[in-house]
């Protein structure tokens, strides 16, 4: 089976968000790949759900994980939603989510779905196992067990 030519150019765009604007801080490219109507229906802790959220939290990110980048395991694309699963990492040098930097080398999961519309990306839903990055950072009170 291949893939449509819709398809393979959503998940382009959004494998370049991954990559190059989340993995390098490329916030020129941010630009280009986000339309301006941009909206997230999962935005993260105290997030606005639009474009101006989403570079905030790619900036917020990359300033408290200098390193940050993603393993992409797979990505499916039906028409212009792709669908991804991807694995982050990184070292924490910096404030995020209210944790101070404790230098501790961190991974988590995250899966998530975007629809490419005119070549950008137009909306986004998805789940990120902060729980297990909490945890990591040593944020989560121990359990009685």
């Amino acid at each position: 089976m291949t893939r449509s030519a819709e398809s393979a150019r959503a998940i382009e765009i959004v494998r370049r968000n991954t990559e190059e604007v989340q993995g390098k801080g490329d916030f020129a490219l941010f630009d280009e790949l986000f339309s301006d109507d941009f909206v997230d229906h999962t935005p993260q802790p105290n997030m606005v759900p639009n474009k101006e959220g989403v570079r905030g939290l790619y900036a917020g990110l990359r300033a408290a994980f200098p390193d940050f980048r993603a393993d992409i395991h797979w990505q499916v694309a039906e028409g212009d939603l792709v669908t991804t699963f991807k694995t982050y990492h990184g070292t924490h040098q910096g404030a995020f989510l209210g944790v101070q930097p404790t230098g501790k080398q961190i991974q988590f999961e995250t899966v998530d779905a975007m629809r490419v519309v005119d070549g950008k990306i137009r909306e986004h839903w998805g789940v990120a196992n902060l729980y297990s990055l909490l945890g990591q950072l040593g944020a989560l009170p121990a359990s009685n067990a």
